[in-house]
């Protein structure tokens, strides 16, 4: 029951939020125009549910030529975000896009977020704690205890405590908790 709940409830808030925010999403995409050369919708491949693999939309917040590796890798990632990027990041209006990928029923609002197709480690932790036979998520418990502050293994742990203890009451602590991480820009990496 819970699943089922969870999947109209993931289709009527992100059919919501689409429709609230299309005006907001629209001036970011003019704005991301203007703002520097290349499309503005970012896509990457990822592994979503049973590491079946899907395409996760954002909005594009670095330069063309950025290697496609996660943010810890990069080295000094500032120098590959846009001006406007690095707002986009702070306020996490990047990941308006994947209302889309819950709208399709790839994502859902809440689970763990999606790895990179090459973070090896996490997704190898994933599959020892069965992580990966959940849903990806827009947000998750682990984000709200610490986003990219913490490790690859505090976040299996977190990601393991949310499967254990999944319910429609944990789900809408956590959007609450990465609404108000959200506006105070907690555990966002911009630099």
């Amino acid at each position: 029951m819970y699943n089922l709940s969870k999947r109209i409830m993931d289709f009527i808030l992100s059919l919501i939020v689409i429709v609230v925010v299309s005006p907001v999403m629209i001036v970011i995409a003019l704005f991301i125009k203007f703002d520097s050369k290349g499309p503005i919708i970012f896509k990457q491949k990822r592994p979503g549910l049973r590491k079946e693999i899907f395409t996760i939309y954002k909005f594009r917040t670095m330069k063309t030529d950025t290697p496609n590796l996660s943010t810890e890798k990069l080295g000094d990632p500032s120098r590959y975000v846009t001006k406007l990027g690095l707002f986009l990041r702070k306020s996490s209006l990047d990941e308006l896009p994947q209302l889309f990928n819950i709208l399709f029923g790839e994502m859902s609002i809440v689970g763990p977020r999606p790895a990179l197709y090459n973070q090896e480690d996490l997704i190898s932790l994933r599959d020892e704690n069965g992580i990966n036979n959940l849903k990806p998520g827009l947000t998750g418990y682990a984000q709200v205890k610490g986003r990219d502050n913490i490790t690859d293994i505090e976040k299996v742990r977190y990601e393991e405590y949310y499967k254990r203890n999944m319910s429609m009451w944990l789900d809408i602590k956590i959007i609450w908790w990465t609404f108000k991480s959200v506006l105070k820009s907690e555990g966002v990496r911009v630099n």
